[in-house]
């Protein structure tokens, strides 16, 4: 992919998938897009009736992400370049499900707030697969097996 970013294995975006257990219709944040091809499968699970956003930080990257999401024939599903220094792309109604493709030392509170009442966020955390489930005020932590992912940024390769 270049850029210093990584593709996961499918076995990989098999189990974080089955973690997620993403329903037709649903809100989906899939952060660390990278290439598209998690966020057009994304787009196929929800169907038309849902929506997905893909947010890579590595604009170039963003930008072909979204004409490789754009060609799969699911247009409920797009990818943006993420804004530096914000973490996933809030959104007020809250996702149903978020994908992280990318390792932060500690769960960031800000995907978490992103989280609508029943959600579910699937990540790796340190090297540990994380499955977040919030319910009300109340999160449950779960983890789900070792993996080895590229580190959570919060700006481009070279950026300031």
């Amino acid at each position: 992919m270049g850029l210093g970013q990584t593709c996961s294995q499918p076995s990989t975006v098999a189990a974080m998938l089955r973690l997620l257990d993403v329903p037709p219709g649903a809100r989906v944040l899939d952060v660390g897009a990278g290439s598209g091809w998690t966020t057009a499968i994304l787009g196929r699970l929800v169907g038309p009736e849902g929506r997905v956003v893909g947010v890579e930080l590595e604009p170039e990257l963003a930008a072909r992400a979204a004409y490789y999401v754009a060609a799969c024939g699911v247009p409920w599903a797009e990818v943006l370049a993420a804004r530096p220094g914000v973490l996933g792309w809030p959104n007020p109604l809250g996702y149903d499900r978020i994908l992280c493709s990318a390792s932060p030392a500690h769960l960031p509170d800000e995907l978490v707030g992103q989280l609508a009442d029943g959600g579910r966020l699937v990540m790796p955390v340190g090297e540990q697969m994380w499955l977040v489930e919030r319910h009300g005020d109340t999160v449950h932590r779960s983890t789900h097996g070792l993996y080895r992912f590229v580190p959570l940024r919060d700006r481009p390769v070279g950026g300031g």
